[in-house]
């Protein structure tokens, strides 16, 4: 079978490991990369012995497929224009700014037959794949998503920047509709929610909690799932998951612990790799742009009750001044 000619268009702090991988896989011809800076677009080139694009057209021309790694104030000027020009594509999450932008490039990826496969690298973490399917019916659900502080991804609240990761994994294996959401969030350090906490309710009963932060101390990425006799704890971060079941012994209920058996890989890799193989088998990518958009208008409607609250936050900073 005949190797896949791609591109990476962005390659800073991400995309630059889209281009290792691409450069890795040996179904694939990395044919270039694409990024506003020069500099970086040539060492990035160098780096991986392909060739630097100042201008996309010129990469688009020349490839089966790209990946797109751009800040999310462009997904949707970027997405468009690969699609327009006929190339599969995998975009970054999240899918774009607004609900309607993310059905548009729906839209206009079904017209042209073409793949859109969105970004959302946490579903292809070890831990996560080896413990959904112990996932049944969640009562409660409780996630946290915190990180040191980076020059980076501060364009946009930290619910598109971390949180929308967290949302997209238990929308994934919650298959009820969103009754109730109550949101807080802080701008810390930049002028966007740097922290933020989130509570949804579902129609079914189930109740999921998100915290978020990009100023933190240290890293902290961590996930449970609650059920009636049984939890679930994943650590994103060490990829590594427990489950703890109730048992009895002499009809005494008492809770063991085991742990999950996890095949450990590199979740980007195994990521780029689907999208290879759904481009080759022509199949539907494992994280849809569908999905995408659902998750993009939960993480909207969470910002939207965060600035409901913009008045009793500019209140308390005033206070404290």
């Amino acid at each position: 079978m005949s190797e896949l000619s791609l591109g990476v268009i962005g390659v800073g702090y991400l995309g630059q490991h889209h281009a290792r991988i691409f450069k890795e896989l040996p179904e694939v011809n990395l044919v270039g990369v694409c990024d506003i800076s020069i500099a970086q677009g040539k060492e990035i080139a160098k780096k991986y012995q392909t060739n630097f694009y100042k201008d996309r057209s010129d990469l688009l021309a020349k490839v089966d497929a790209v990946s797109v790694a751009v800040p999310t104030p462009f997904h949707y000027e970027v997405a468009q224009d690969v699609l327009f020009k006929g190339k599969h594509l995998l975009l970054e999450k999240p899918i774009a700014e607004s609900v309607s932008q993310a059905e548009k490039l729906i839209e206009i990826a079904n017209k042209e037959k073409l793949l859109l496969q969105i970004g959302h690298i946490e579903r292809f973490n070890p831990a996560i794949i080896a413990s959904l399917p112990l996932v049944k019916s969640p009562l409660f659900i409780e996630a946290h998503r915190l990180a040191p502080f980076k020059n980076r991804g501060v364009d946009v609240p930290v619910i598109y920047d971390l949180m929308v990761h967290d949302i997209d994994i238990v929308l994934s294996c919650v298959n009820s509709v969103i009754k109730r959401i109550e949101a807080v969030g802080v701008p810390v350090l930049s002028k966007e929610f740097d922290i933020a906490n989130a509570r949804i309710e579902f129609e079914n009963g189930t109740i999921a909690n998100f915290t978020t932060s990009r100023v933190s101390r240290e890293k902290m990425r961590k996930i449970r799932f609650f059920q009636t006799d049984s939890y679930i704890s994943i650590d994103y971060l060490n990829h590594s998951a427990e489950y703890y079941k109730r048992e009895f012994k002499d009809e005494t209920p008492f809770i063991s612990r085991e742990e999950i058996d996890i095949t450990d890989a590199e979740p980007l890799k195994l990521e780029l790799q689907s999208f290879v193989e759904s481009i080759r088998n022509k199949t539907a990518p494992k994280v849809t742009a569908l999905e995408a958009k659902k998750a993009l208008s939960v993480a909207n409607k969470i910002v939207r009750k965060i600035v409901d609250r913009k008045d009793v936050i500019e209140q308390r900073f005033n206070e404290h001044r």
